[in-house]
């Protein structure tokens, strides 16, 4: 179903849309950067025992409220610097139909900004246990930038971005706290080094289209302050060679569960 917003902040045309299988409605743009699988699977990365959760660059809201209809004794903050994404986002946290009783919270916040020491009181310095994070990462001196404003800002940065969102992800997080993002396989060397020195124990999985595929994006996963070796995971491969989704797909993606 599409819509024309009446408020000037709700940005235009919006459709309503079901991902995890129903269980969660989303409002979004009708035009430009749209909800996909990547935000689903950041969603997956995080663990059953999360209760403070921080969902970075929200834009309407989708990974974090997977976070929040899989876990319902999480809390979840959706940050987000445009404002009619974060009014869209507070929309869908709001909509009775998700059912998420109050356990979401909307910040408009510059991820530079929450990264400074004297940055914003909201989300709360160490007050997280969880930081999840989709930079935008098609970086533009690679990859034509789309003439869309909403959508150009939501894919398009340099690699070097990755340290801004990840110093404001430490800044977030309690000792310990784990942090969970998705990226660009061939962006491997810049997540790794943007995680050296604030976290360890980092976890890599690689997600592919088809097992004889290569892989289209980099799942990453670390913890605050430790120092315990890296560890890669097994793949997660979406379909078979007979083009049909593989069970552990469905299982994340229409089901909604975790790794």
């Amino acid at each position: 179903m599409t819509w024309s917003a009446d408020t000037p902040e709700a940005g235009g045309d919006v459709t309503d849309d079901a991902v995890l299988g129903g269980r969660l409605r989303l409002f979004q743009p009708a035009r430009g950067h749209r909800v996909g699988h990547d935000a689903i699977l950041l969603a997956a990365c995080v663990g059953s025992s999360a209760r403070e959760v921080v969902d970075l660059g929200a834009g309407v809201g989708s990974a974090g409220l997977a976070v929040a209809v899989r876990l319902p004794l999480a809390r979840v903050t959706l940050v987000e610097i445009h404002p009619a994404s974060a009014a869209l986002a507070a929309r869908n946290a709001g909509r009775p139909e998700n059912r998420l009783g109050g356990r979401v919270a909307v910040v408009e916040a510059d991820i530079a900004r929450l990264g400074l020491v004297s940055g914003p009181p909201l989300p709360a310095a160490r007050g997280a246990d969880t930081v999840i994070l989709n930079p935008p990462f098609n970086d533009p001196t690679r990859h034509r930038v789309s003439p869309r404003e909403a959508r150009a800002r939501a894919h398009s940065a340099g690699d070097e971005a990755l340290e801004t969102w990840l110093r404001a992800a430490e800044r977030l997080l309690a000792p310990a706290g784990e942090v969970h993002l998705i990226h660009r396989p061939e962006a491997l060397a810049a997540v790794l080094a943007a995680l050296e020195g604030r976290f360890g124990a980092v976890r890599l999985r690689t997600v592919h289209p088809r097992p004889d595929a290569p892989a289209v994006r980099l799942l990453a996963s670390a913890v605050k302050g430790r120092r315990t070796p890296l560890a890669l995971l097994p793949p997660l491969v979406l379909t078979g060679a007979d083009g049909q989704a593989r069970p552990e797909a469905e299982r994340l993606l229409r089901e909604g569960e975790g790794f």
